[in-house]
């Protein structure tokens, strides 16, 4: 074991951004744990992909389990993982609320709190997430309430996990993306996506993935929100 080599967690890491943050990860020398519920076994011997829904602890559990026990440390934890249900307000049902806070929430909870635990022993670690520009920005015709209302929340515990952790060698980060060219927009809704952004486009995988790579080498930045949303945060 190498136990030098850096390691990341990477959620949601199956398909469009958390598939292009392994990837890029990997291209920097990280070795990689990497989870979503579909994700298949890697040829890579550096890719350990473990399958199971984050908002499971026990799925949690199971990703740090094997960060330490075949790589020998955590450097960095990516909360790739999230849903979006866009629907009104008055007709979110009780399912959409409970799987939005169990995806959104539970899955960032269990498996932070578990990865800062290795961390703070290391003395050392990086925890990036990733939210959404809709917190800081709601739009006029995307209903956005059950995104803001756990998004939010780890926008607001982004922050208060960077002060906490400030003098223990953690550093805690997240991206707010705009909308994105991911597999789950149809490309017929493309141009109408493209218009939410004053930039005129939507966002690329690698536009997010080079924002988390930058907040990864940036050792001075910590409790810092990232708008990568074409200005859709600083106003229409």
């Amino acid at each position: 074991m190498n136990s030098t080599q850096k390691v990341a967690i990477i959620t949601g890491a199956s398909q469009g951004i958390g598939a292009g943050l392994v990837k890029a990860f990997r291209n920097r020398d990280y070795r990689i744990i990497a989870n979503s519920r579909s994700i298949q076994p890697s040829s890579d011997p550096d890719v350990v992909a473990i399958a199971g829904d984050i908002a499971d602890r026990a799925v949690a559990e199971r990703l740090v389990k094997e960060a330490m026990s075949r790589f020998g440390r955590i450097d960095t934890l990516i909360n790739n993982a999230g849903i979006f249900v866009a629907k009104p307000f008055t007709e979110y049902t009780t399912g959409d609320y409970i799987k939005a806070l169990s995806v959104n929430l539970d899955g960032f909870f269990h498996v932070t709190q578990l990865a800062i635990a290795m961390m703070e022993k290391q003395g050392s670690g990086h925890v990036v997430n990733i939210t959404t520009s809709l917190v800081d920005h709601a739009i006029d015709g995307v209903p956005s309430v059950l995104a803001s209302l756990t998004k939010g929340g780890i926008a607001a515990a982004t922050r208060s996990l960077a002060i906490e952790y400030a003098k223990r060698g953690v550093r805690v980060n997240a991206v707010a993306p705009g909308v994105i060219k991911t597999p789950m927009h149809a490309p017929e809704t493309h141009a109408a996506l493209a218009a939410l952004h004053p930039v005129g486009r939507m966002g690329d995988i690698c536009d997010i993935v080079d924002a988390v790579v930058y907040l990864e080498s940036a050792g001075f930045v910590t409790g810092e929100i990232l708008h990568v949303d074409g200005g859709q945060s600083a106003g229409h």
